[in-house]
């Protein structure tokens, strides 16, 4: 029988990380490539593995992640957020220590949309009395 495999989607931003975690050695791959070649601030590798650490599953899961759109950072945030979604598939009970840290909820922070007559989202042209 194949090893379970566990699915969840990350996003933040206009990212999304496409996520499989299966229990083995803890190693990562990232749209083919391994975590500290994809992510090469130790930043962005903490946020990725804030997940497995407050659970105390570090080196417990192997990872397999999709992930386009976005920047660097906001991937790492969406797959931050794929890995906390997938280990609830895996164990709901780690819901509670998820949470509180805020792990499970999207960000729904995104960029505003320009509007017209306007030079940015907010920002006027500068206005002139006479």
């Amino acid at each position: 029988m194949p090893e379970k495999r566990y699915y969840a989607t990350g996003k933040r931003k206009t990212a999304v990380a496409r996520v499989w975690i299966k229990q083995g050695a803890g190693e990562f791959n990232v749209n083919g490539r391994k975590l500290d070649e994809y992510f090469p601030l130790e930043e962005w590798r903490l946020i990725v593995a804030k997940p497995f650490v407050l659970t105390g599953n570090i080196g417990k899961f192997d990872v397999t992640a999709n992930i386009y759109g976005g920047g660097i950072p906001a991937q790492a945030w969406a797959l931050g957020h794929g890995i906390a979604k997938a280990l609830l598939e895996f164990n709901v009970n780690l819901r509670v220590t998820l949470k509180k840290q805020g792990l499970i909820t999207r960000d729904p922070r995104v960029k505003e949309r320009k509007k017209y007559g306007k030079k940015a989202a907010r920002a006027s042209f500068q206005f002139s009395k006479r």
